[in-house]
């Protein structure tokens, strides 16, 4: 019988699968683009997208495609095959470096936030190697950035990557200050927790409001909310626990580090909670994670709602980031040190975020604020409107 072990991370192309693959030279130099941001040579990258392709044929894939999370709040994808003519009238699988590490999706018909007239309709793809490869539906999935020809973003993904090299730049800083030599990298790390709701298509589809809005305009409160507390932690459904039993292997089967689930508070809500990781993979998995749960919830004859309030009167769906910083060497800079001189340096960083969210809390209300999530905040145990720092005693 096939394991948890045996089948994680089986469709992902991963440092494991790189490092089996790859000859010490080719390793080696890619890594050193992943850790330290190295310019990727040519030929390193066509050995790269060789073993790619290989790799994904091998898995069943026929098509490739540049990832990518425009300004719509979803993912994008433009699929190419990997076959190309050969002279004897057949076929022949290729994939180059080129073809790896940059793409041209028209970009004239995303939003873009002004950045662009339509006229200048480029917008370029660029391999993001510090998110791994994954296979979706027989396709070769390469997480990239989307950016225009003059290096405006044109996504969530860039300004996430320059946020992270920021971020990293001034931690080292920080860190010599205190003599600190040996760390060559910090990194933000988040566990984003995702609540959702589950509802029957047959109830579904009798709602035009939901399935117009992903939530509900009118009508009257359920004869049962959440008063009792008792859906809370309660038993879990078959129905969904089959739902859940078929979403884990999916997911774990893309490496997402899926953990904790639970019935959550209000009537048909449920949360899943994954093990923290790097800030750009973290998000790119919650991005897949949400996909697959729909997907997954139709087989079911199941609908599941990600909007973020889709009922009045009842518990919102929120997205609780865990957020931290760690270095290279394993060290969580957010941990109260054992020592005087360790606290000076926990003390350093935890007072520089207190200051940030001072001095930037306009910032990080805008990057929460939808239309979906305005309706949740404030209101029915969501946080409140007002971004503020609790320190606990």
């Amino acid at each position: 019988m096939e394991t948890v072990k045996d089948y994680f991370v089986s469709l992902v192309f991963d440092d494991r699968v790189m490092k089996a693959t790859f000859s010490d030279d080719i390793y080696n130099s890619l890594k050193k683009t992943i850790e330290e941001g190295a310019e990727l040579d040519i030929g390193v990258a066509n050995a790269v997208a060789a073993a790619m392709k290989d790799w994904a044929v091998s898995k069943g894939a026929t098509h490739y495609t540049h990832w990518f999370q425009p300004l719509t709040g979803i993912t994008a994808e433009k699929h190419d095959s990997f076959i190309s003519s050969s002279t004897d009238g057949g076929v022949i699988m290729e994939f180059s470096g080129k073809e790896l590490i940059k793409g041209e999706p028209d970009a004239s018909s995303f939003p873009n936030g002004g950045l662009r007239t339509t006229f200048e309709a480029r917008g370029y793809t660029a391999w993001d190697p510090t998110s791994y490869a994954f296979i979706k539906d027989k396709t070769l999935c390469i997480p990239t950035a989307f950016c225009s020809y003059s290096g405006h973003a044109l996504d969530k993904k860039t300004p996430l990557l320059r946020s992270m090299a920021a971020l990293n730049k001034q931690a080292l800083r920080i860190l010599r200050l205190f003599g600190n030599d040996s760390v060559k990298r910090v990194t933000g790390y988040v566990g984003p927790e995702q609540e959702y709701f589950l509802i029957t298509k047959e109830m579904y589809e009798k709602r035009p409001d939901l399935c117009f809005t992903g939530r509900t305009l009118f009508g009257a409160k359920p004869p049962k909310g959440q008063e009792m507390g008792d859906h809370y932690f309660g038993v879990i459904k078959p129905k969904v626990a089959a739902f859940m039993e078929e979403l884990d292997e999916k997911l774990w089967k893309l490496g997402i580090l899926a953990k904790t689930e639970h019935n959550e508070v209000a009537p048909a809500q449920y949360e899943l909670a994954p093990i923290y990781t790097t800030a750009n993979i973290a998000t790119d998995h919650n991005q897949l994670t949400m996909e697959i749960m729909q997907k997954v919830a139709a087989k079911h004859g199941l609908v599941c709602l990600l909007h973020e309030k889709p009922f009045a009167g009842i518990n919102g769906s929120g997205k609780h980031n865990n957020w931290s910083i760690a270095t290279d060497t394993g060290q969580n800079l957010l941990s109260p040190g054992e020592t005087p001189y360790e606290n000076a340096q926990f003390l350093l960083f935890l007072c520089a975020v207190i200051k940030a969210v001072d001095d930037y809390q306009d910032l990080l209300r805008i990057s929460v604020a939808t239309a979906g999530n305005d309706y949740r905040i404030g209101a029915c145990e969501a946080p409140p409107a007002v971004v503020s720092v609790f320190l606990c005693d």
